[in-house]
């Protein structure tokens, strides 16, 4: 057999040097794979994927902190129950009126009209407004997600009746339902507000779990599943909504921005907490007609709304993001 060689015009042999490279393309042509890059050779779980792509969504990292704060000052400055605060005025005390109630060193939010810290009083309705904000949240996605979830699992007549009372409660105004059962509710307290707002604003998070299920029941797993004989509860519970908790938890979150709009709606109409409590639909349903004179008794309580309502709208759109199947790889 003859020695091929390739040669150079000055006629000296030489042998041909392989790169890395070309054997990586020799390789995957074959159906082999590349060698792993630096930095490339971690594996990440989807609970870690979701976690680093949320984090680097800049405006949702951001917004979760502003709330943190918010939340933190509102449940440490005055306390909460038999838990004192940190801040030395009590919100059902009047003090000294100094001017006429504009904002100081002492009272940073102002006083309003009978000489309350309004400070205080601002903190105890930023309270009450996330309190039933989170509740309402938590009682819509229970209630929507096991609707829709039997809707689209079980199909047939259960599918068409959940479906109808779905489409009952869509028909009808939300705010005028919410206005009636929240003037009904108004003696049970924040829980009950928030109970009822809870169970008539799960409409929209039940359609969405029904699509999801309709699709995941027709999926190998579920199959394989129901041909052992496992029983439709443990396949809803254990495979199909698992896999469909994307759509739940950022759902969940956006409601919880819904609720407190709704909330102080009702509470500026006079349907929503009742006195003594305060929210901060009440705080300004209170001193509206003190826009023009006394602005930030006006002010205060509707930059709070807008802070946490933006807040949680921009974390709903990191989580959204961040379980987009879509967005299958993740830098370093």
């Amino acid at each position: 057999m003859s020695d091929i060689r390739n040669s150079t015009p000055g006629g000296e042999d030489y042998e041909p040097q392989i790169s890395v490279a070309s054997t990586d393309v020799v390789g995957l042509a074959a159906g082999g794979s590349a060698a792993p890059l630096p930095g490339e050779d971690k594996s990440y779980s989807q609970g870690q994927l979701v976690a680093r792509r949320f984090f680097r969504h800049r405006a949702a990292l951001s917004s979760m902190i502003v709330l943190g704060i918010i939340i933190v000052v509102a449940f440490t400055s005055i306390g909460i129950g038999p838990i004192p605060g940190w801040w030395p005025n009590n919100y059902t005390l009047q003090y000294d009126k100094i001017g006429d109630g504009a904002p100081t060193w002492q009272y940073p939010f102002g006083q309003d009209t009978g000489g309350k810290d309004y400070f205080a009083l601002v903190m105890r309705g930023t309270q009450f407004s996330l309190i039933i904000a989170f509740a309402v949240g938590i009682i819509s996605t229970v209630v929507g997600t096991l609707i829709g979830a039997l809707a689209g699992f079980y199909r047939g007549w259960v599918e068409s009746l959940l479906m109808r009372l779905t489409d009952v409660f869509i028909v009808i105004p939300l705010l005028v339902v919410a206005a009636v059962l929240g003037k009904t509710a108004s003696g049970w307290g924040i829980w009950g507000l928030a109970l009822v707002l809870g169970l008539v604003t799960w409409t929209s998070l039940a359609r969405l779990v029904r699509g999801e299920v309709l699709s995941l029941r027709e999926r190998d797993f579920v199959l394989a599943a129901q041909a052992v004989g496992t029983s439709p509860w443990r396949i809803i519970s254990k495979h199909v909504l698992p896999n469909a908790v994307g759509v739940i938890i950022v759902s969940a979150t956006l409601s919880i921005s819904s609720a407190i709009l709704l909330e102080t709606s009702l509470s500026f109409l006079g349907f929503g907490v009742q006195a003594p409590d305060t929210s901060l639909g009440t705080l300004i349903n209170d001193y509206q007609a003190a826009f023009a004179t006394r602005p930030w008794l006006f002010w205060w309580p509707g930059l709070m709304i807008l802070a946490i309502a933006l807040c949680v709208n921009f974390i709903g759109d990191g989580l959204r993001d961040a379980f987009d199947p879509r967005q299958n790889r993740t830098k370093d």
